[in-house]
């Protein structure tokens, strides 16, 4: 593990509140109605959320402000899942469209709504090559710098105290390790990564700044550049907190079998890590059998603070062909859904009944367990 630079914060960021209230919470309860609170046990009300919380993680999904008036969308969402991510609302393109003139209100339903159920947010995402607006693509290196910084302040003030984690720099390398060549890249150089988390950092210090990416679950090219990266950032003083893996899955790109091990290795830097977009293409036991490794894999590092799933529903999924997520079109439970509930609570479903016998987490799976792919 790296040391912390001198020239780190000397006050560590906010941990979120929402997953010890929510563990709280489903304590509370359980002592309520005369249920022992042992760990692993689930009972016939266990949601993602709360059995996410047993294990002092949350469980959140990306949501989309136009669905907030459907009753199914909304009354799962609300049962469910503990945090939430814009799933477009907070791009660049959606709350900027023309320079210095920004529209928040989609942004702000989604935030309300968390808010009004106690859920932590996510922010996503600030410095991005895609979903810019044509005026962003168009600028000079100072005039860029400029726009970015002034992006980044607007929108992260507008939802500061708001927003317990930012996507600060998405998707920045190729898979072969190298720098993507963005509009950011090209006009201000490497070192507009370190600038943005810098900028991010001056604008809500409060908040958790992340980088995130996909194809780094693994240990490969790009995700050996990531933690070069991190690795380098972290030394000299750069204000990251967190890496995000986005973990879309297929036949094609399964669940690797070291992804705990490559978890790790990122948190032994000194970050969290969470799992930010997850969703497996397929049906039945196999997707089951993959999104309860990934649950696994998180569970064994103690710095992996969470899972989000990219959309409620198969049908509103970005990839809907590919059914990749924990509910079907018509809003029922799949067996990838009673997988993660077991890989949280040591074997038990959502749909057991309360006072079934268990056992803790620890018992079923260890750390050096070898993971399903």
């Amino acid at each position: 593990m790296i040391s912390e630079s001198p020239h780190e914060r000397k006050h560590p960021r906010r941990r979120p509140l929402v997953r010890t209230a929510l563990a709280l919470a489903l304590a509370g309860a359980m002592a309520t109605a005369g249920v022992v609170a042992l760990s692993g046990t689930a009972s016939a009300q266990t949601t993602l959320g709360s059995a996410a919380a047993s294990q002092g993680r949350y469980f959140g999904t990306a949501v989309a402000a136009n669905r907030l008036g459907e009753q199914d969308y909304v009354s799962t969402l609300n049962r469910e899942f503990s945090s939430v991510t814009a799933e477009n609302e907070m791009k660049w393109d959606a709350l900027e469209p023309s320079q210095g003139a920004f529209n928040f209100a989609n942004g702000d339903r989604i935030a309300q709504h968390a808010a009004s159920q106690g859920m932590e947010l996510r922010g996503h995402t600030l410095v991005w090559h895609s979903q810019l607006p044509g005026w962003v693509q168009n600028l000079s290196g100072d005039s860029l710098r400029s726009a970015t910084e002034n992006h980044i302040n607007e929108v992260m003030g507008h939802y500061r105290g708001q927003i317990s984690a930012w996507d600060v720099v998405n998707e920045a390398f190729e898979e072969n390790g190298t720098r993507r060549q963005s509009v950011f890249q090209q006009r201000l150089g490497d070192g507009y990564i370190a600038e943005a988390f810098r900028m991010a950092d001056a604008a809500d210090p409060d908040a958790q700044l992340c980088y995130n990416d996909y194809n780094i679950e693994s240990v490969n090219a790009k995700s050996n550049a990531v933690y070069d990266l991190v690795r380098g950032l972290k030394a000299e003083g750069v204000p990251i907190d967190c890496v995000g893996f986005q973990s879309h899955f297929n036949s094609g790109n399964p669940m690797p079998g070291n992804f705990h091990e490559n978890l790790q290795r990122f948190a032994d830097l000194g970050v969290d890590v969470q799992i930010t977009e997850l969703d497996i293409a397929g049906s039945g036991s196999s997707q089951a059998e993959q999104y309860q490794g990934v649950v696994q894999a998180c569970l064994a590092v103690s710095r992996c603070t969470g899972i989000t799933v990219w959309g409620v529903t198969d049908k509103y999924s970005w990839r809907p062909n590919d059914t990749p997520l924990l509910f079907d079109g018509s809003y029922q439970k799949k067996p990838a859904y009673d997988a993660v509930i077991a890989a949280f609570t040591g074997g038990l479903s959502g749909r057991d009944s309360a006072g079934a016998a268990s056992i803790s987490f620890r018992e079923a799976i260890r750390p050096e367990d070898t993971l399903l792919t």
